[in-house]
């Protein structure tokens, strides 16, 4: 198949989580035999920091605006099998337009960020990337997150026709053990963007143990920490980190902690990446709760759970055996379900559903 995409970014992992995932995705689909576009606004926050210049088996468009790229953007539309959009998307409802317009390819929508898209729709906003017609037009929705609330608020939100989830994954090609990197060294690290709706939760599960346990070493690695974040002297930081540090700063950590963005644990059934990422390192997973993670790793086996400070502290006096046993599983259980490569897999098989579908449907109308 050729494949299309209208997305934020796949050139810079810079204070995003779409980039990383599409590059696992995009890379394994070539390796598939699939060929991928992707079309990306050229915008200063990420050229700055542009860490992927090159998709292999596939072309990236960088572009400064639409009317520059429209004319492209319709050429390649033209042949392909699956045109998609993706939430955030700064050329969304233009991009849709012209697929819809078109009558080529089989559109699709890709919802990376669906909690905040729906808890928006929920409170009567309205979301950039979704136009005034909604995903009525496209033949398939995917969706981050899975659960039982998230197909009907779709559907009757948005008029969405096919909702299906496609989670989170990891390239194990980078996300994998590696030799720890004293700089990195930790009893507890932490890898995320900084954002306002997780902060109570970290300083809950990660500042007040650091505090309480000035013996240990914690590290926060991750892009746009205020000044007035609450440091503690066993705190260290480390500003943004590209996907080819993710590996060692993992792997040199004791264990590391997963806090969930608001809309996500209300939302449930929505797995950061960074999980599936910080399990392909084999380090101990640590998490705050949220509905449907039991779906993902399994409470006490292999990932621990923590609800306050005292969870974390006792998760941290844990034997390092018993530890590495709970990353084993975490680890054993990723490489079967949650690798970029199955969830290539995955996404192929339902587009070539969409593929059909949409052929049968132009077979019909034109009898």
């Amino acid at each position: 198949m050729k494949i299309v995409i209208f997305g934020l970014t796949i050139s810079s992992s810079w204070g995003n989580g779409h980039a990383t995932l599409w590059r696992g995705l995009c890379k394994h689909l070539g390796r598939l035999g699939h060929t991928v576009i992707f079309f990306e606004r050229d915008v200063p926050y990420y050229a700055g920091a542009r860490d992927f210049n090159e998709l292999p088996g596939g072309q990236l468009r960088l572009f400064s605006n639409w009317e520059e790229t429209r004319s492209l953007a319709r050429n390649e539309i033209a042949d392909a099998d699956v045109a998609i959009v993706t939430s955030y998307c700064p050329d969304a409802i233009a991009a849709t337009d012209l697929i819809i317009s078109e009558g080529r390819a089989s559109p699709v929508f890709y919802d990376l960020d669906t909690p905040i898209t729906l808890a928006r729709l929920m409170a009567g906003e309205s979301v950039a990337y979704i136009g005034t017609r909604g995903l009525r037009d496209f033949a398939l929705v995917l969706s981050f997150t899975g659960g039982p609330r998230v197909v009907q608020e779709f559907r009757d939100r948005v008029g969405a026709r096919d909702v299906r989830p496609l989670y989170g994954h990891v390239d194990s090609d980078i996300h994998r053990p590696v030799p720890h990197e004293p700089h990195y060294r930790a009893d507890l690290s932490y890898l995320g963007t900084y954002s306002e709706d997780r902060q109570r939760g970290l300083e809950a599960l990660f500042v007040e143990p650091a505090r309480a346990r000035q013996d240990l070493r914690f590290l926060i690695g991750g892009a746009q920490y205020p000044d007035d974040f609450p440091w503690s002297p066993n705190i260290y930081f480390v500003r943004h980190l590209p996907p080819s540090e993710h590996a060692p700063f993992f792997a040199s950590s004791r264990m590391t902690l997963n806090v969930t963005r608001k809309a996500m644990a209300e939302m449930g059934w929505c797995p950061s990446g960074r999980l599936f990422e910080a399990a392909a390192c084999g380090v101990p997973l640590l998490s705050d709760d949220w509905p449907g993670i039991e779906e993902f790793f399994t409470p006490g086996s292999e990932i621990l759970i923590a609800q306050d400070a005292q969870d974390t502290l006792d998760a941290l006096a844990m034997s390092s055996p018993d530890l590495q046993s709970i990353a084993r599983r975490a680890y054993e259980r990723t490489m079967d379900q949650h690798t970029s490569d199955k969830r290539a897999r995955e996404l192929v098989a339902l587009l070539e559903q969409s593929v059909s579908g949409c052929a049968r449907r132009q077979q019909s109308e034109e009898a």
